[in-house]
């Protein structure tokens, strides 16, 4: 199936299944500069782990963070909406592993209680859902389930960023050929969301959300992907530790392509 197709798919659940069908998520987060993403986010989730909290991965993926916080022994939940991502989790799920899976739709946690999770990350849905309505549904899923003490995390892809990982790594022409308003910059994104710092701030903002932390998850990763995968251990040891220190500073937030937000009620 080609990506122009996928408008053709009016059933969300299928339309998601299907892209997954196009883009690999089980290699996505495999290379040095993917895990780039990956290891920052874990270190601003871990900030605020406590023991015994219950996790719930929404949009969960192949797991990468369910499976990674099960094996540390947390009680963690992974809903997801793609059957095929559903059974990559239990596939990869260990003995004894505290991890319960669920195809799930993140518009719908009926099934799960109010105030139950510690923290609840939401990684996935909110830029696969483009109307306004249902964003703003998830968000209040997500508090619903999550405890007033809680904290969330959101992730976003910057609509900014992609302008500039587009056209110096995949189409040079982008800026003269490219699908993108001319006057506003927003990119013909389907289908995936993308969305800019101050949009994706208003959208939890809006949602009566104390925002705690903004941080630029990847940064510079995939503009220098061939540079940061070429870098031996202690290059790569060390370049993380400055993408650390600076994906926490405000002026950097909008240099990379994943954002993440972590929120309060």
């Amino acid at each position: 199936m080609k990506i122009e197709d996928l408008r053709k798919i009016s059933n969300e659940e299928e339309r998601v299944a299907a892209i997954y069908e196009i883009f690999d998520e089980d290699s996505r987060l495999s290379s040095k500069a993917t895990r780039v993403e990956f290891f920052t986010t874990v270190r601003h989730i871990e900030k605020h782990l406590k023991p015994g909290m219950k996790i719930l991965d929404l949009g969960a993926g192949t797991g990468e963070y369910s499976l990674y916080f099960a094996e540390k022994g947390y009680d963690v939940t992974a809903i997801e909406l793609v059957e095929k991502h559903v059974n990559r989790i239990k596939e990869k799920k260990k003995p004894g592993m505290n991890l319960k899976v669920f195809q799930g739709d993140a518009l719908d946690l009926s099934n799960f209680q109010d105030n139950e999770y510690g923290i609840v990350l939401c990684f996935g849905p909110l830029y696969h859902l483009e109307d306004r309505e249902n964003q703003l549904k998830c968000i209040e899923e997500v508090k619903r389930v999550c405890k007033e003490e809680g904290i969330m995390f959101f992730a976003f892809i910057n609509n900014d960023m992609v302008i500039v990982t587009q056209t110096m790594c995949y189409e040079p022409d982008y800026l003269i050929n490219g699908a993108y308003n001319r006057q506003t910059f927003k990119v013909n994104d389907f289908p995936f969301v993308f969305t800019t710092v101050q949009q994706a701030r208003e959208l939890l903002q809006s949602s009566e959300l104390i925002i705690v932390s903004e941080i630029a998850a990847d940064g510079l990763s995939e503009l220098l992907a061939d540079k940061i995968n070429n870098m031996d251990d202690e290059s790569y040891r060390r370049w993380l530790k400055f993408h650390y220190y600076y994906s926490e500073k405000p002026e950097f937030l909008g240099a990379s392509n994943h954002l993440l937000f972590a929120a309060k009620k």
